[in-house]
Formats: structure tokens, C-alpha cells, sequence
């Protein structure tokens, strides 16, 4: 069984190399036929890159806080009246949709219709 597991294990890293080297071949190819030049296509992507949405952060931010204090009541909850495991992932699985309808209350007043 270990053998199996080594053999799927190297060639599932020979697949994603060889699915990353012909998408990067093929991307390469539609340049050359549209007749592109490097810094052209490379300027396409630093201008994206560039683009951090401030809403994006302030979205990774509520969710990360509300799961931190989702952990910390379950920490406290099962040290105080010893609650059962399964209780994290509810806190867990709420923190994270409460945080999300914060931020979709906050984006929308935001952004314009």
C-alpha cells in the first residue's frame, strides 16, 4: 500500500507540471498568433495584479475576526459547560455567514446601482 501511495503521489506532480507546461505553451502560442509583443502581454497582467479592492479586504477581515471569536467562544464554551466538538464548526460555519452579510450590508452602500 505505501507503494501505491508514493507512485500516485509523484505522478499527480508530473500531471500538474505537464498540465502547467502546455497551458503555458499554449498561452504562449495565441500571443505569438496574435502578434503581441512581450511587454504588451506582460502589461496586462501587472495592471490587474495591482488592483487590490479595498472591500476585499475589509471582507477577509470580517471573516477572519468572526471565526477567531467563534473559536474562542467554543474554546470557552466547552472549558465552562463542556459542550461537544461538533458545536465549533456551527459557531465556525456562522461567524463566517454572519461576517459575510455584514460585509455584503456594508459593500452595498458602497458601491452605486
Amino acid at each position: 500500500m505505501p507503494e501505491l501511495v508514493g507512485i500516485f503521489f509523484f505522478t499527480a506532480i508530473a500531471v500538474v507540471l505537464a498540465a502547467y507546461i502546455l497551458t503555458r505553451h499554449k498561452e504562449r502560442m495565441s500571443i505569438i498568433e496574435k502578434g503581441l509583443k512581450a511587454d504588451e502581454y506582460s502589461g496586462l497582467y501587472r495592471t490587474a495584479a495591482r488592483q487590490v479592492s479595498t472591500l476585499s479586504s475589509l471582507k477577509w477581515g470580517l471573516i477572519f475576526c468572526l471565526v477567531g471569536i467563534a473559536v474562542l467562544v467554543g474554546l470557552w464554551l466547552r472549558q465552562s459547560y463542556d459542550v461537544e466538538e461538533g458545536v465549533f464548526f456551527g459557531l465556525i460555519a456562522l461567524a463566517a455567514g454572519v461576517g459575510l452579510l455584514i460585509f455584503y450590508a456594508i459593500a452595498r452602500k458602497q458601491i452605486p446601482a
